[in-house]
């Protein structure tokens, strides 16, 4: 049975916080809010609570994954960027979108898409998962929760889990969120492509 932790959105508390940051270090995976639905998450160098979340979310290996980081000093740790694409990331983060780059070889080869080496960048606009992240140290290999046989994300906490309980070690309540994933962003090619249309205002993107 999963544990069950109700957060405030706006003032989360650290002694919550500390302790799930203990149980990811223990090899946890996670549901956690994000500001575009609920995520899925572990420790990104464990392989076993990797492969729990391709279980659960039933993906393959050539999914792309995503590192949810607390702030822009990450990206350029575990991505490829461009001046160009530094600019228009800083100009749209923290936000609901996931941007596709090539991998630096800090990012665990497991992580990356296999034919073409890249991985997700995310910096959500959530208090509960930045804080988080402050107190974990490391970003957070991340999916959105989307359960197989649907096309959204999930938002309901307590509908979580009823489906999820008794297969990840612990479940955030940080309120009712947005059934809308993220849009996602490839970059990796020096040009801008939408490879999913989400909360994130492509607008801005042009």
């Amino acid at each position: 049975m999963s544990q069950f932790f109700y957060v405030h959105p706006d003032n989360p508390q650290a002694r919550l916080l500390k302790q799930a940051c203990d149980m990811l270090h223990q090899g946890a995976v996670v549901v956690y809010p994000t500001d575009s639905g609920y995520a899925i998450g572990c420790q990104m160098n464990d392989k076993s609570a990797i492969e729990r979340i391709c279980r659960i979310r039933n993906v393959e290996k050539d999914h792309n994954f995503t590192l949810m980081c607390r702030d822009m000093s990450e990206l350029s740790v575990y991505a490829r960027v461009d001046n160009q694409a530094f600019r228009l990331i800083k100009n749209n983060t923290p936000g609901p979108y996931t941007f596709i780059f090539k991998a630096t070889k800090e990012v665990p080869k497991r992580l990356q898409n296999p034919k073409r080496k890249t991985i997700g960048i995310r910096v959500p606009q959530n208090a509960i998962t930045l804080q988080l992240l402050e107190m974990f140290g490391e970003p957070l290999l991340s999916t959105t929760l989307i359960l197989p046989g649907e096309d959204a994300a999930e938002y309901d906490p307590e509908a979580i889990r009823d489906k999820l309980e008794k297969r990840v070690d612990l479940i955030i309540h940080g309120g009712y969120l947005s059934e809308q994933p993220t849009t996602v962003v490839d970059l990796s090619e020096g040009d801008i492509t939408i490879l999913r249309y989400g909360s994130g205002d492509t607008s801005v993107l042009e």
